[in-house]
Order: C-alpha cells, then sequence, then structure tokens
C-alpha cells in the first residue's frame, strides 16, 4: 500500500482509529504532543484543541478528518510518517514496539505495518488471539496471558529486540532478585533460597507461600523451592556462561519459561514474609 495517498481508502471504525491513536500517543511511550502537533501540520490535518489528553487529541483529529475527507487515507498516512524508520535511527527498540503494538490493531483489519514503516496487506484476525499470533508479537502474546509485570520489567528491552536468549537470563534474575527485596538477603542462587525459602534451623521459611502449618504445605513450599532453583539452573546459569549459539531458545520456550515465572512471582505476590 505504498501509493496509498493516491486511492481512497474507505473510513476506518472509529474503534480502530482510536485505538491506533492509544498506540502512537500512548501516556508514557507514545509520541509527544509537539511530535503530534508537527506531524499532524505536515499532513495537512486539523490540529484539535481542548482534548484532556494526547490521545483523545489525536483520536478526534484524525476522526475529524476522516469524516471531512470520506476516506480513511489521512489515518494511513499519519501511521507511515509516524513510523518512519529514520526516526528511530538512535531508538530502534521503539519502533519495534510501536510496530508491534500497531500491527494488535491492524491485524483486525487484514493490515500489517512493515519492517519500512508502510502499512502492507496481511491476515485478518476476528479474536484477540488470533490478533496476538498474526502480529507476532511475544508481547502481545505475554499480555494476553496476563504475565506478571515483575517479569515484563526485567526483560522487556531483550523481547524487543528479539533476543529470546537473553530475555530468558533476565527474566530468570527477576526471581532471586524478588527474593532479596523481600528480605533484605544479598545472597544468590541455591543459597539464596535454602535461606529464605527453605524452613532452616527455625523451622519456618522467612518467605512463605502458606501457613506451613500440614504436611501438605509443607512439600509445597520445599517444592516453591525446588521449583525456583530448577529454573535458575536451566536458564540463569547456563546462559550467563555459555555462548548463545549452543544455548538456542525458542520463541515458545520463552513463553512457557515466562509464564512459569510469572506464577512464581504471583505465589510471592501473597507469600507472608
Amino acid at each position: 500500500m505504498t501509493n496509498a495517498e493516491k486511492k481512497q481508502f474507505d473510513p476506518w471504525p472509529a474503534t480502530t482509529v482510536t485505538a491506533v491513536a492509544d498506540v502512537l500517543a500512548d501516556t508514557s511511550e507514545g509520541l509527544t504532543g509537539r511530535e503530534i502537533g508537527l506531524l499532524l501540520a505536515q499532513i495537512g490535518i486539523r490540529d484539535v484543541e481542548g482534548s484532556s489528553n494526547k490521545r483523545e487529541r489525536l483520536a478526534q483529529a484524525l476522526l475529524h478528518h476522516q469524516r471531512r475527507a470520506g476516506n480513511a487515507n489521512g489515518v494511513i498516512r499519519f501511521i507511515t510518517d509516524a513510523m518512519a524508520p529514520v526516526r528511530y535511527a538512535q531508538q530502534p527498540h521503539v519502533f519495534s514496539r510501536r510496530r508491534d503494538d500497531l500491527n494488535e490493531v491492524l491485524v483486525h483489519r487484514g493490515l500489517r505495518v512493515n519492517e519500512q514503516g508502510k502499512l502492507a496487506r496481511g491476515v485478518v484476525a476476528s479474536t484477540l488471539t488470533e490478533a496476538a499470533q498474526h502480529a507476532n508479537s511475544l508481547r502481545a502474546e505475554l499480555r494476553r496471558r496476563g504475565t506478571h509485570p515483575q517479569v515484563l520489567a526485567y526483560c522487556t528491552q531483550e523481547i524487543l529486540a528479539k533476543n529470546a536468549f537473553h530475555a530468558s537470563l533476565e527474566a530468570t534474575k527477576s526471581v532471586f532478585d524478588r527474593l532479596r527485596q523481600l528480605t533484605g538477603e544479598q545472597l544468590d542462587g541455591a543459597k539464596l533460597v535454602d535461606t529464605v525459602v527453605m524452613p532452616g534451623a527455625t523451622g519456618v521459611p522467612r518467605v512463605a507461600i502458606n501457613t506451613f502449618t500440614t504436611k501438605t504445605e509443607e512439600d509445597e513450599q520445599k517444592g516453591f523451592a525446588a521449583l525456583i532453583k530448577a529454573l535458575g539452573s536451566m536458564y540463569r546459569n547456563p546462559t550467563a556462561h555459555d555462548p548463545r549459539l549452543h544455548r538456542p531458545v525458542s520463541d515458545e520456550e520463552l513463553l512457557e519459561l515466562l509464564t512459569t515465572l510469572s506464577m512464581v512471582h504471583r505465589r510471592l505476590d501473597s507469600a507472608r514474609v
């Protein structure tokens, strides 16, 4: 769709235009107010004053222009100008993130933003699950699964860089770091887990995921400690020492790992310390 400006494209639903504005004018990750104003002026779209936030401002401007023009050409032009790769020469991860987020929206119209920042034809998704799959975004799938924010905080940059190897390493570190934050201990690895999650000399874990009053709960607590140590042995220790060439991590394996780590963090959310 490289000649979008020469062809009349049917107006998009307001929900789609609004979702595009939500991505491009996101409060923390989107275009600045100044950037939005410059792009609108460059394209010839009248800006809207009095909006409560950037997203509303951009959505209203694009929708008003679409209604007046009777087509979606202005919306398409704004997307392609905003996604011009030259804008992201110093921040390629920002381009990757915005492209992924836009593609989650555009897949419902059978469109996608390609690596050149242009709109291209793609598959059409009718459900959120299909949208996450077709947008080819790990972050989209992780959001769909409700991945714990503590996991994402440690590996989002690696995910944006399409680096599953290092994402698995950084994500696994999040659990050990969380245990240190909860207890103030400065130990690491198995020693840390044995000290704060296992019963120890006192017979009561410092970080307990249950009341630790029955044999079943004791087994659950010990199993939790073993799981954390196993995750460290499988994904943190080898990836920290072995070259990436010899430790391939597929996207599917990364998703499964991050889902497991998310479960660990949720148990820690309600742990007694």
